[in-house]
């Protein structure tokens, strides 16, 4: 249950603590607004919107390490979310997914499930999902598809 002890910063700026989402399946995914797989964000909100009453959390890690794919404030990444996607999952402060800098979220996710590229983040939209335990089990590749993760994810909800 380790994912639990892990806190991140909130694009406004407040702390959370994973602890909150216990008991639910998580898909943590490092996210960006200029990227080509960008429009994922509208198929990780209707994930989110179809399973978050049976407990599912998308828990969305804006990341500017591929190709300065994020450079905005906190405040444009949220508008941007808002206005071109309608995002109601929960965002987070900008962060760093690789190197000496990264979130300990994703060094522990990347020890967990390492992925082609071992410990690495290949790209953005690299997501993660975590169990109703705490427990990361399944890791999806960049160009995954949300919708390709259904099936998936009705099978451990």
């Amino acid at each position: 249950m380790e994912f639990y002890k892990f806190k991140a910063e909130r694009l406004d700026g407040t702390h959370e603590s994973m602890e909150k989402y216990k008991g639910k399946t998580i898909v943590v995914v490092n996210t960006a607004s200029k990227c080509g797989l960008t429009p994922q964000y509208e198929g990780l909100e209707n994930l989110y919107k179809t399973y978050k009453d049976q407990g599912l959390v998308i828990l969305g890690f804006p990341c500017n390490q591929f190709g300065n794919q994020e450079p905005g404030s906190a405040e444009d990444i949220q508008e941007f979310c808002q206005v071109n996607y309608g995002v109601s999952f929960p965002m987070f402060a900008k962060i760093d997914v690789n190197g000496s800098d990264a979130h300990p979220i994703f060094k522990y996710l990347k020890s967990e499930l390492s992925g082609l590229l071992g410990g690495k983040i290949k790209w953005n939209f690299t997501k993660f999902v975590i169990d109703k335990t705490g427990k990361p089990v399944k890791r999806f590749a960049p160009t995954t598809e949300p919708s390709s993760m259904e099936n998936y994810i009705q099978g451990i909800l």
